[in-house]
């Protein structure tokens, strides 16, 4: 089991074209991409900032659970991303260490990722994701 570094962070937003803007006035960064995750009701942009991304989160109904916490909190950074070389592996890990999880198992992310999340309470408040990428 093996921690690769920070992925990426997230941040819930209303609009990821207006949020986009103000990152690209502010710092000259550009969108590098949208993606849209249908079963979840998401929109994702991705902002590169070399060996990090910012990943927009826009919920595209009331039920997903971006619009939801946006409802609750307003914008602003919703989780971050750590990616590790195997999910499986550091799922167990943290079972068998008493964290909550979110998700148990594995499910499909972004750029064809298996991610799973860990429920806040286990780490200060602070939504956790798991994402790996190209596992072999």
């Amino acid at each position: 089991m093996k921690i690769i570094g920070v992925d990426h962070i997230a941040i819930a937003v209303k609009d990821i074209d207006i949020t986009a803007e103000l990152f690209e006035r502010a710092f000259g960064i550009r969108l590098s991409g949208v993606e849209s995750i249908p079963d979840r009701f998401l929109e994702i942009g991705m902002l590169n900032l070399n060996n990090t991304k910012v990943e927009l989160v826009e919920g595209k109904s009331p039920d997903a659970a971006v619009s939801k916490f946006i409802a609750n909190r307003g914008e602003g950074i919703h989780h971050i991303c750590v990616r590790v070389d195997n999910i499986d592996e550091v799922l167990a890990h943290l079972k068998s260490q008493g964290f909550k999880l979110i998700d148990e198992t594995p499910r499909s992310g972004a750029e064809g990722a298996r991610i799973a999340f860990v429920h806040p309470g286990s780490f200060g408040g602070v939504l956790i994701e798991l994402k790996e990428i190209n596992r072999k």
